[in-house]
């Protein structure tokens, strides 16, 4: 890592820090720069959008480390549906888990629901990505657009993360079971 991405994740880290302390709202880029170590003028060099861009990008960067330790979650998984339950079992559980964004989403649900919906396409287009590549390796149903597939699949994944339904997300039995009816019995070939 160079000396630029360590001062820009360390910036970003001390973002996280001082908004789990003081919320959302009430963490300044001051509070940031003493955190992290560093002036204020380094905060504008990395971050010249001021703390808008800050929040922003810290909210993207915490997102993407989520969905890189998800990844990391799934790869073992041999198929599509093992992957499809790992990840949504995973996923749940560490949103769940996740003490700073269920405390902002009790205090400042406002303010980081924008953010997340900010980072959503980015989001959705990795995803999309993700799974687009594993349908290839898969026997797909007569007709079936892998692109339009994949997309079908991210909405609901991602849909599911966030509100889980009827449906108990800790429950790997019942999490194969909406896999397999919900998800991929349009999608895989019998």
């Amino acid at each position: 890592m160079s000396v630029t991405e360590a001062t820009r994740d360390r910036l970003l880290q001390a973002t996280l820090s001082c908004v789990e302390r003081w919320g959302l709202a009430k963490t300044s880029l001051e509070d940031v720069a003493r955190e992290a170590g560093l002036s204020r003028a380094t905060v504008y060099r990395y971050f010249p959008g001021g703390r808008r861009q800050l929040v922003s990008e810290t909210v993207t960067w915490e997102v993407g480390r989520f969905f890189a330790r998800l990844e990391e979650e799934v790869d073992v998984e041999p198929d599509l549906a093992t992957k499809l339950v790992r990840g949504l079992v995973f996923g749940h559980r560490a949103i769940q888990e996740h003490g700073l964004l269920q405390q902002l989403l009790r205090v400042e649900p406002g303010e980081i629901l924008e953010e997340l919906s900010a980072s959503g396409p980015l989001v959705g287009d990795a995803i999309g990505s993700y799974l687009l590549d594993q349908l290839d390796r898969e026997q797909l149903r007569d007709g079936t657009d892998p692109t339009e597939a994949a997309e079908y699949l991210t909405r609901l994944f991602l849909s599911y993360l966030g509100s889980q339904g009827q449906w108990d997300l800790t429950d790997p039995v019942e999490v194969e079971r909406l896999v397999r009816t919900q998800f991929l019995a349009g999608v895989i070939a019998d």
